[in-house]
């Protein structure tokens, strides 16, 4: 009985076992909210420390004002006839009008060019020039056109969120799973039933996204739309104050940019996620 337990002690030496090496599965979701809070929380709080720290160099202090100072600035600010918030009004107003107008208009543009191909040549090369043209380069013409009124300032705010928004919704028209439409003709349905039970579900993620990279372009436009000449905004006090090389004031309004964009941005991500659970 010695020789079968030896034979076999020689081929488990001679022959190592190969180990299994248990791959976790990658996690792509958010995580956990508490660990995501915290992370949000120590990012801000890194990148105030970092602006703080900065700004002790006096040659940098120049140009770049500290977290105290624009606080300081922003006290000031409020306390000055409610200009800081009269400001945000009027900008928010604009950002929204120019906004709404151009998500009401790229939805049905984005599926004339996605639905019928004649219409896509024609409007696509359009699209394709004008999204390469900045929205600054405009001005001139849109103000020799309106004046300094309001229209001129939604209009500019228009085109940017237009431009993109359309491009990003006929993309997700373009996208469709063709298998859905070959199906859905095997079992007799017509062109109408396609575009409103598999297009447009379809395409709703992608009209969703647009939203927010329009939102994004509205506000990264606002700067520009307020060149067309306004006392009150955001991007009117900002042109303002860097005429006077107040750097506090400078950095307190591209904040409040950014701060309401992020709001912004997270409502319509919101939206987004309660709109398509069906996913």
């Amino acid at each position: 009985m010695a020789a079968p337990h030896q034979r076999l002690e020689f081929l488990t030496e001679d022959q190592p076992q190969r180990k299994k090496v248990r791959r976790r599965l990658k996690d792509f979701s958010d995580g956990s909210k508490k660990v995501r809070l915290a992370l949000n929380i120590g990012s801000i709080l890194l990148g105030f420390l970092l602006w703080y720290l900065i700004t002790l160099i006096p040659s940098i202090n120049t140009f770049l004002a500290s977290p105290k100072q624009v606080f300081a600035a922003l006290l000031s600010e409020s306390a000055a006839n409610g200009r800081y918030f009269k400001d945000i009004w009027i900008s928010l107003q604009r950002i929204l009008i120019g906004f709404g107008l151009a998500f009401i208009a790229s939805i049905p543009v984005a599926f004339l060019m996605g639905w019928y191909p004649r219409v896509r040549s024609i409007v696509e090369p359009w699209i394709q020039f004008f999204r390469t043209i900045p929205p600054i380069a405009l001005i001139p013409l849109v103000i020799l056109a309106m004046g300094l009124g309001e229209p001129p300032k939604y209009t500019i705010i228009f085109v940017a969120a237009f431009l993109v928004m359309v491009v990003t919704i006929y993309q997700g028209v373009k996208e469709v799973d063709k298998t859905l439409i070959k199906a859905a003709y095997t079992f007799g349905a017509s062109d109408r039933d396609i575009f409103w039970d598999i297009m447009i579900p379809a395409s709703f993620p992608f009209i969703l996204v647009g939203a927010r990279l329009g939102m994004a372009a509205s506000l990264t436009t606002l700067i520009a739309a307020e060149l067309t000449g306004t006392t009150f905004g955001l991007g009117a006090r900002i042109q303002g104050a860097q005429q006077f090389m107040d750097t506090s004031i400078v950095l307190l309004g591209i904040i409040t940019i950014g701060i309401i964009g992020f709001m912004l941005d997270k409502i319509l991500l919101l939206i987004e996620k309660r709109l398509t659970r069906w996913k």
